[in-house]
């Protein structure tokens, strides 16, 4: 019992911290729907050709809540789905922290955030160039609102974007919960097991790891890269799959599984093409 009390006060002590996110995500969502005007439109269209660049200048800050944020704004129409993936490959949630704790590791966090911002930003504009239409579908502004039973015009804005933060709220305690209680159960440190193995195909086990919506992932992959366990490649790779409960939030608000799937697995090549080709060249 005493198991199941903290797996709960974990759990919702890390949704709380994604509430502003999702409030303020759902807030843009309706502001942008409610008052779009010509100019409005013309900055959303400038801001959307520097989308891969802002999404992974964004994505790399140490929060996952922005990765979150990012998923509810592509559902809505205002991001293109190669910024949505450049948010994705930049975030590193508590890889960040963790190696800054470690003073001699300080110029790993700034090597570490230079070659994810690039990965990113190449990866979000190769996929807005030449694969938007093979992955996504085209989205109207607002149209995660229109077809989810709340939308009222008359009810402003504060009214329908927090009936959606309650939404999401509540479907984030309910996973997180139950995911914590598996890794409580089981051990994540099980899942570390398969990268002990020093070899080109680390990156592709690494990005699955990553890939677990949770930040326990991200916090593995870096404490086997510190013990040395596996290489900065692999480690990059890992984390670039390691967009947290970002994932999650996307199968909630975007209504098209197969385009969710698509978004996982592009996902998940670029980073193991990534980490293969930090691992070919030594790093």
């Amino acid at each position: 019992m005493e198991m199941i009390i903290d797996v709960l006060a974990d759990a919702l002590a890390d949704c709380l911290k994604m509430l502003p996110f999702l409030f303020v995500a759902f807030l843009l969502i309706e502001g942008l729907e409610h008052y779009s005007t010509k100019l409005t439109r013309k900055a959303l269209e400038d801001v959307d050709k520097a989308g891969p660049v802002v999404g992974a200048l964004v994505g790399c800050v140490p929060q996952c809540g922005f990765s979150v944020m990012a998923s509810n704004l592509y559902a809505g129409g205002i991001i293109s789905v190669g910024t949505l993936l450049s948010v994705f490959l930049a975030t590193s949630d508590e890889a960040v922290l963790i190696l800054l704790g470690n003073p001699d590791q300080g110029k790993t966090v700034l090597t570490l955030l230079a070659v994810k911002v690039v990965i990113a930003v190449v990866a979000g504009y190769i996929i807005d160039l030449f694969l938007q239409k093979q992955i996504a579908t085209p989205k109207e502004c607002g149209n995660l609102c229109d077809h989810c039973g709340c939308h009222d015009h008359h009810a402003g804005l504060l009214k329908p974007a927090l009936r959606h933060t309650i939404k999401i709220f509540l479907y984030l305690f309910v996973f997180t919960a139950i995911l914590n209680f598996i890794i409580e159960v089981i051990g994540i440190q099980t899942l570390s097991e398969y990268l002990l193995a020093d070899s080109i195909f680390q990156p592709v086990i690494a990005a699955l790891i990553g890939l677990i919506p949770n930040c326990a992932a991200s916090v593995v992959i870096t404490q086997l890269y510190i013990s040395g366990a596996i290489s900065f490649a692999s480690a990059i790779s890992g984390l670039c799959t390691g967009a947290g409960i970002g994932l999650v939030v996307l199968f909630k608000v975007n209504r098209d599984k197969r385009e969710n799937i698509k978004i996982v697995l592009t996902l998940y090549a670029l980073s193991v093409i990534a980490g293969m080709v930090l691992q070919i060249f030594g790093f």
